[in-house]
């Protein structure tokens, strides 16, 4: 009959803690890897659904920060102009309504669709309204302000941030630049021959 030798035990106990802790540590999460473009964040639809920004790879993104009550709201017309014109170039204009400024957004997504469609026709897409600045700001736009800096961080509604083919942010455009400007057109002209 076999007795119990403490002596022995605790070597043998020790070892299937440290294989426990080994095991443990290699089956763990693996760290998710840094956004590296655009394309690896998914935002949400006006309607509530995923809208992969990976749909769009290979396309030349202009994200804007808009608001259905600002004085700069009229931009909606100028920017669904760009989008009907460049679209087949391949840009894509998507617009991401947020409150952040002055509480200038309704609160709810469907009034925010039906504002744009039957005030200005948009037929880009939208996403949910979501915060684009400070610690609440979406995790596109948090990416977008640690890889630009300060240029990239909206300080109003209709800020504008265009996205190369490669996923990778090309510049960044004040809410006072409007999308029919000869200095915004000629950046969309200019990413959109990159390849």
């Amino acid at each position: 009959m076999a007795t119990f030798r403490p002596d022995e035990e605790l070597p043998m106990r020790a070892h299937h803690l440290f294989a426990a802790a080994v095991l443990a540590l290699a089956t763990a999460a693996a760290p998710v890897p840094a956004p590296e473009s655009a394309y690896d964040f998914t935002m949400t639809a006006i309607d509530g659904t995923p809208m992969p920004l990976s749909q769009w790879k290979g396309r030349v993104l202009l994200v804007v920060n808009t608001a259905s009550f600002c004085g700069f709201t009229p931009q909606y017309e100028a920017l669904e102009k760009l989008s009907e014109t460049y679209k087949d170039k391949g840009l894509i204009v998507l617009g991401v309504p947020s409150g952040d400024f002055a509480g200038q957004e309704y609160d709810d997504n469907g009034k925010i669709k039906k504002f744009c469609e039957s005030k200005f026709g948009i037929k880009f897409p939208l996403a949910e309204k979501a915060s684009v600045i400070g610690p609440n700001a979406t995790p596109f736009y948090k990416w977008a302000s640690a890889a630009m800096g300060d240029a990239a961080v909206p300080k109003w509604n209709f800020h504008k941030i265009l996205i190369g083919r490669d996923g990778r942010p090309i510049a960044a455009f004040p809410s006072k630049v409007t999308p029919d400007s000869p200095l915004l057109a000629a950046a969309v002209v200019k990413a959109l021959a990159t390849n």
